[in-house]
């Protein structure tokens, strides 16, 4: 998933927040997921099909629930004609709080992002999980598993990995041919593994260094040995050296080796988050104490400093209520101002919390007036 503006950040959580309020008295809420480049009109006919099959449902409130949800996205979706570029999702159903009562509606809407996923529902609620998701600030970090016979290189963005390349060595195997020495057959296997190292190692290079600024971090799985030994040798260039932050034990590779390295890595990826809040808090600690006209908190003076559009990062303690954080939100949005939600599980977000619970980092100093 690539980046999200401000803007859109906040569009969406809007749309999940309202979609939110909303239960079904049973699974009569219905949530379609057509992602981009899917024909529309197939997607028409599964609904069709659908509500054919509804009209079998016992209860015959649930069923004229399910069944008048189905056909006003039907209806909808005939309005919307074809698929946008970027896929849509609809939302449809009784929102009505009162027994007995109809208020069906439909909510449509186009992702800023590619949506790949195809989705049918009815739940008692909408299926949000994909905008979710969008909404979270996606690191990158590189991801290698490798043994002394394969390698996968991947990206972990968010929650999803994304596999950019697998090799396989020339390592022979460990029965050695006819007529060979087993010094001369030791030999041609540790030539053949240092080669297959010395690939990884370049792919790393093609596959991180273009990127490296996005890259938050590089974590290597596979045997210990293996690994340690890879990591000996003068193959990996040094900007991608740099960015290694851990190794991990593995017993597989490939898919099933990016999972368990995924698995193993929770530790190193929730330290890596909170030390960058860490370090954000105190970058503006630090500007607070030495020049405090590059500073700012409390609520009035970091809206004044967003609205001059002298703020560059306003952070706010996750202690603040949903609909303070959503109105900074919304204000930085129109300035370009970047927004850091801070827990308060570290001594800087409980310091954070103690001065006010909002504070901002600025582009330039103000005059204390």
């Amino acid at each position: 998933m690539q980046k999200l503006s401000p803007i859109d950040r906040v569009h969406i959580k809007k749309f999940v927040k309202e979609l939110e309020r909303y239960r079904g008295r049973h699974t009569e809420l219905v949530t379609v997921y057509v992602p981009a480049g899917y024909d529309l009109n197939k997607v028409i006919q599964q609904l069709q099909s659908e509500a054919g099959t509804a009209t079998n449902i016992k209860s015959s409130q649930t069923r004229n629930a399910v069944l008048d949800a189905l056909e006003r996205m039907i209806q909808h979706l005939k309005l919307i004609g074809k698929t946008p570029k970027n896929g849509v999702m609809a939302f449809s159903g009784n929102i009505s709080d009162k027994e007995g009562v109809s208020d069906v509606r439909v909510w449509s809407f186009e992702p800023p992002t590619p949506l790949n996923q195809r989705l049918y529902r009815c739940d008692k609620i909408f299926v949000l999980d994909w905008l979710k998701d969008l909404m979270l600030e996606h690191e990158t970090f590189g991801l290698v598993v490798l043994d002394r016979r394969d390698a996968t290189l991947a990206l972990l963005k968010g929650k999803s990995i994304v596999p950019l390349v697998t090799t396989h060595s020339q390592v022979p195997g460990k029965f050695k041919a006819g007529g060979q020495s087993s010094q001369r057959f030791s030999r041609l296997r540790e030539e053949a593994y240092n080669e297959h190292f010395k690939k990884v190692a370049d792919y790393m290079k093609d596959q991180f260094l273009p990127i490296i600024t996005e890259i938050k971090g590089i974590i290597v799985g596979g045997p210990s040995v293996t690994v340690n030994d890879f990591l000996n040798t003068d193959h990996i260039t040094g900007d991608v050296r740099k960015k290694i932050i851990a190794t991990k034990d593995l017993s597989y590779t490939g898919d099933f080796g990016l999972q368990e390295l995924l698995e193993k890595s929770a530790d190193v990826l929730a330290a890596e988050e909170v030390a960058e809040e860490k370090q954000i808090v105190q970058k503006f600690l630090h500007l607070l104490a030495t020049k405090p006209g590059a500073a700012a908190y409390g609520i009035a003076e970091v809206e004044q400093a967003v609205t001059m559009g002298a703020a560059d990062i306003v952070l706010l303690s996750e202690s603040l209520d949903d609909d303070t954080i959503e109105r900074f939100e919304e204000l930085a949005a129109k300035f370009g101002t970047q927004v850091r939600v801070i827990s308060v599980e570290t001594r800087e977000g409980a310091q954070l919390r103690d001065i006010g619970k909002i504070a901002a980092i600025l582009r330039y100093e103000l005059v204390q007036g």
